[in-house]
Order: C-alpha cells, then sequence, then structure tokens
C-alpha cells in the first residue's frame, strides 16, 4: 500500500471505530504501509493492546495475529515468512519469559541475516524496580541486553513520544545491511497510550526500497577482466545470491564455467543443469570438491559467508588464491583474505553489469541447452551409497526417502530441511526433477527476476546451517506457508527435532496450511548416534522413545501415514496430500544404520578417526 492510499485507509478506518489511535495502533499503521500481512506470536497482559489492535486490523483486513505454541516458534515462523515472501517478518512476545523464548529463533535469524522486527512487553512503567511479575527491564532480568548481541536494533521505548521514530529506526535498521532482527521492548502502558497524530510521519517504503546500491566499479572492471581471460571457470554460489540467481544462471550459460553451490544454495538452482559439479560443504558431494581441486584458472564465489558447513570446514580447495569473492557484506569478506580479489557491493547490479559486458564482446554467446533431459539423477554428480537411493529394503533407507520426495512432489514445493542427518540427506540426495527451467533473456534491458512459481526471494530447499537449532525448519515451514499457501511445503525433519518443536503443528492445523511434516523416525538423535560412533565417544545420551507420531497427528486433527518402506507410499495419493488445505504428518520409520555423509563436520569439531 502506497503513501497516498495509507491516508485513504487511515481515514476511512475513522469512521468504524470510537477510539484514538494508540501506540500499538500506529506500529501496525507502520506495517501495513510495508506490505506486511501476519505478526506471529503468543498473547499476554503485556501485549494486550498490541493484540487488541491487531483484533482492529484484523477486521479491516490489514495485518492479522498467528498465534504460536512458542515464542521460539513464532521467531522461526516470521523467518519462514521472510525467506518465502522478502517482507519483513514480524514475531511479538509477552515480558519476562515470552522474551527470553523469543532469543533462540531471534539469534538464528540475525545469523542468518533474516530481517525481523520483535517486539516484547513490559510492566507498565511506574512498576519498574518493583518486583512486577515478568519484569525484564534493567530493574529486573534484563532481556534487553540479551537481545543486545542478537540484533542490529535494540531499544526500550520509555516515553510515547519515542514510538514513532524507534519504530521507524528499527525497521529501517532491520533491513540496511547487515539484514538482520531489530528489537522494541515496550511497557504496557506505553503501547495504551494514544498518540497525537492520525497520520503517519514517514514513508517507509521509499526509504527501505529506494536505497542506493553501492558498486565498486574498479572491483567489476577487474572481474570482467578475469572473466575474460580465464579458460577454467568454477561458480560458487552462496544463499546470499538468492536475488541474483538468475543472472548468475546466465554468467553460467555465458562462460560455460561450471559451478557448485554451498549446501543452503542448493534450492536456488536447477540441479539438472548440465554445469552443476554438486554441493560443497556440509552433506556435499567428492564431485564438488574434484571440481575445485581440478584444473581451473577462477573461482568466483557469489554471496557466501565461507562459515564452516558451507567452505567444507575452511578447505584451501576454496580459500586459495584463485578466488574472486563477491558480496555485499564487509563481515564476509573478510573470511577470504587470501582471495586474489573482493567485489563488494549490491551483487545483483555487479551481475547485471558483467553480463552486459560479456554480451557485447564477440567471443560470448548465450547457450539454451544446458538441462539435462535425463529423469535420474545427475550423472555428473557423485553421491555417497549411491544404491541406496533405490533400495526397496524395508526400514526405508533415508537415501531412498529423498528418491521419493523428490519424484512425487509437484515443482512448486518449497523443501525445509532441519538441523540433523535432514541436513545432511536433503542437500545430498533430493533432486527435484523439471524445475526452475530458467528463461535466458537476450537484452539487458530485459534482466529481472525469473518469471516462475517462487518468489525472488525464495529457494526449493531451505536450511539453516548457520545458528542451526533443531526444530527450526517447523516453525519456518508454517511461516513460509501461511505466506504463501498456494504452494505444498515439505518440512523435513527428524523425530529429536520435532519432539522439541513439533506441537507447533497444531498452528498449521489452525491456519489450514498446505505443510507435509515428513518425520525421519530412528528413535535417536542420529546425528549424535553417528558422530559419536565414527569419533570412537562413549555411546550414550542418544536414544529416543519409539513414538507413532501419525497419533499425536490425528489427536490434533491432522491426518497421519506410517511409512515402512518405499511400497507404503503408493498407499498415499500424494497429489491429494499435496494440494489439500490442512497439513499432513509422514512418520517414517528409516534405517537408523545408514550413516550420512558428515566426514566434514567431525573434521572441524576434530574428532574424525580415519
Amino acid at each position: 500500500m502506497g503513501h497516498s492510499s495509507i491516508e485513504t485507509y487511515l481515514l476511512s478506518d475513522q469512521k468504524d471505530t470510537s477510539i484514538d489511535m494508540d501506540a500499538s495502533e500506529l506500529i501496525i499503521r507502520y506495517l501495513e504501509q510495508i506490505g506486511v500481512e501476519y505478526v506471529f506470536g503468543v498473547p499476554g497482559g503485556t501485549v494486550e493492546p498490541f493484540y487488541n489492535a491487531l483484533a482492529r486490523s484484523e477486521r479491516r483486513g490489514g495485518p492479522r495475529a498467528v498465534m504460536a505454541c512458542h515464542e521460539t516458534g513464532a521467531a522461526y515462523m516470521a523467518d519462514g515468512y521472510v525467506r518465502e515472501t522478502g517482507k519483513l517478518g514480524v514475531c511479538i512476545g509477552i515480558s519476562g519469559p515470552g522474551a527470553t523464548n523469543l532469543i533462540t529463533g531471534v539469534a538464528c535469524a540475525y545469523d542468518n541475516n533474516i530481517p525481523l522486527l520483535v517486539i516484547t512487553g513490559q510492566p507498565a512503567l511506574p512498576s519498574f524496580g518493583k518486583g512486577a511479575v515478568q519484569e525484564s527491564a534493567c530493574t529486573g532480568v534484563d532481556v534487553v541486553s540479551m537481545f543486545k548481541h542478537c540484533t542490529r536494533y535494540n531499544s526500550l521505548v520509555s516515553h510515547k513520544n519515542q514510538v514513532e521514530t524507534k519504530i521507524v529506526n528499527a525497521i529501517l535498521k532491520a533491513y540496511q545491511a547487515p539484514q538482520g532482527p531489530a528489537h522494541l521492548s515496550i511497557p504496557v502502558d506505553i503501547l495504551r497510550t494514544p498518540v497525537e497524530s492520525h497520520t503517519l510521519k514517514y514513508n517507509l517504503p521509499d526509504k527501505i526500497f529506494n536505497r542506493p546500491l553501492l558498486i565498486d566499479e574498479r572491483a567489476v572492471d577487474k572481474l570482467t577482466q578475469e572473466l575474460l581471460q580465464s579458460e577454467e571457470i568454477v561458480f560458487f554460489i552462496g544463499s546470499g545470491a538468492t536475488e541474483s540467481i538468475d543472472l548468475i544462471t546466465k554468467l553460467i550459460n555465458i562462460t560455460d564455467a561450471q559451478f557448485v553451490t554451498a549446501p543452503d544454495a542448493k534450492g536456488l538452482i536447477n540441479p539438472m543443469h548440465k554445469n552443476f559439479r554438486g554441493v560443497f560443504g556440509f552433506g556435499g558431494h567428492t564431485s564438488a570438491e574434484k571440481c575445485l581441486k581440478g584444473k581451473v584458472d577462477l573461482v568466483v564465489a557469489f554471496g557466501t559467508s565461507f562459515d564452516e558447513l558451507s567452505s567444507g570446514g575452511w578447505c584451501n580447495s576454496i580459500l586459495n588464491e584463485r578466488l574472486i569473492h563477491v558480496d555485499e557484506y564487509e563481515e564476509n569478506l573478510m573470511r577470504s583474505p587470501m582471495a586474489k580479489h573482493h567485489v563488494r557491493g549490491h551483487i545483483r547490479s555487479i551481475c547485471a553489469r558483467i553480463v552486459k559486458r560479456l554480451l557485447n564482446r564477440s567471443k560470448h554467446s548465450i547457450s539454451f541447452n544446458n538441462i539435462l533431459s535425463s529423469d535420474t539423477l545427475n550423472h555428473h554428480l557423485s553421491f555417497e551409497n549411491i544404491e541406496q537411493y533405490y533400495s526397496n529394503s524395508t526400514p526405508i533407507k533415508p537415501q531412498r526417502l529423498m528418491k521419493e520426495l523428490s519424484d512425487r512432489f509437484p515443482p512448486n514445493t518449497r523443501f525445509f530441511a532441519d538441523t540433523g542427518n535432514s541436513m545432511i540427506w536433503a542437500p545430498h540426495f533430493l533432486q527435484p526433477h523439471n524445475r526452475r527451467e530458467t528463461t535466458i533473456y537476450q537484452q539487458e534491458s530485459n534482466i529481472h527476476p525469473l518469471k516462475e512459481q517462487r518468489s525472488l526471494k525464495s529457494s526449493w530447499l531451505r536450511l539453516n546451517v548457520h545458528f542451526s537449532p533443531m526444530g527450526w525448519a517447523i516453525g519456518a515451514s508454517i511461516g513460509a506457508a501461511r505466506g504463501n499457501p498456494n504452494c505444498p511445503t515439505v518440512c523435513i525433519t527428524g523425530d529429536g527435532a520435532y519432539l522439541m518443536c513439533g506441537q507447533e503443528m497444531a498452528i498449521a492445523a489452525q491456519e489450514n496450511l498446505p505443510i507435509i511434516f515428513v518425520i525421519l523416525n530412528d528413535s535417536a538423535y542420529g546425528m549424535v548416534m553417528h558422530g559419536q560412533r565414527q569419533a570412537g565417544a562413549e555411546q550414550t545420551a542418544h536414544k529416543l522413545r519409539k513414538v507413532d507420531f501419525t497419533k499425536q497427528a490425528e489427536s490434533m486433527g491432522v491426518p497421519g501415514y506410517k511409512i515402512e518402506s518405499p511400497k507404503d507410499f503408493e498407499k498415499i495419493n500424494i497429489t491429494h496430500i499435496a494440494n489439500r488445505k490442512g497439513p499432513v504428518l509422514l512418520d517414517i520409520r528409516i534405517d537408523a544404520e545408514e550413516v550420512p555423509p558428515m566426514t566434514l563436520r567431525l573434521k572441524a569439531l576434530g574428532t574424525f578417526q580415519e
């Protein structure tokens, strides 16, 4: 909604409400202005005025509340909403425990540069220092200080005249590079205080979406020259390249470069592209490492932090003098000091300039026939224990499960893989077919986001490889499905992670969201179990009770299916469950003895034994 229409909206709303606009209402008006549709959280006394305003907002078609079972889940939902829609994620909790429950999800968003607005309540200002219930200002359990370490902006609102300035600063800071969460702690008496103005002083879309895009032009020139002079080129694609993936694909097709991805960037590309050599790093393919170690003149990395899991434990096959690192964030570039060049700036704009310059050179043309037509795995990739991918044995092999998920779900499916073995099996074996058929645009003037069934901010496979909390995928898949309920969402999680956060499935049912919860049920913390075995450590504290998750699902009104072999998939109408309104649970009894490709993690921990 634009600035002129928001004024009309404000005026029209005055006709059907007798109350003056309070601070809570003002905050919601700004969320409306930037297109936010949902606020994820758990209500309570210290945020009651905000929920009153949300209820009024919902009646008039504005942002509305989506309840969570636990505040951590609310933060994960807001995170998933951002990843699907590109809009600001908003989560809310009461003072005290509501605020501390949010912290894990907020820290996760901070570590992954996810823009969130985090609102927590406080008791009324006059009660500070008197032992008020759930007081969490500096005179109590100081949650504002706790949030300081995992937010880009963090403030206690102590006067009604601060509300507008601080909400605007918080939203702007959440979007400013590096993006991340912004936190406001607001006493309940401030939330219900009337504000003097009924109009918004600031037009946030102009300030957020029309900001200047900084580019190091000389560095772009150097990169262009390197591409022109190099014969053997490899592109390394990180999750920070999301907005630029169509242009990077175009560069691949122009230069005929081979390319690999970080684990959390695999979902940006078509895994059937003939130049794709696999995932490098956690859960990756040996073909990716061989590609980087081979006869290569130049490696260009786009949008990666080179953290432990995306760099293969800071492997020198990627971090060496052949590298050119392209990124918007100085912090990421600092992790590749050995690189030949650093190109800092807005990645999409950098790629657009390079595409234009390369197309102006007569030796370059675009290949249009880069997608493999085979319905089998990409033959350029090397897979661990590939025979298990086709196994018909019982219990079902996790590799075979990935094949079933790849083959059976429609092209517009969003897959979320949770922390644990799911986060290894999925990037290694998940290979959806016939997706992301990239349109190649002939003219520079036509360079724009791909016109497909996903937003530019989205990815068909989403992981959390930085902070990596168990259960993140459960909440994040709910937030994504709430943001876009027109596509099926598959949440791949383990039984251990599900036992942490699985109660949020009740919210998926309440919201009638098309989510398929796929539980890899091996009655263990699988990654811990295999890690202990491979490290020669004590075999302890990894076993879980055998649980029939279909019964829990049924208690929530959610259909549940128990799957013990590939044949059991034939009993399920995947087309039906992918298109139904409401969640479904698949309790997959996987073979617990199958060892995921996790050697790189053990080496980074210093526990790997040859």
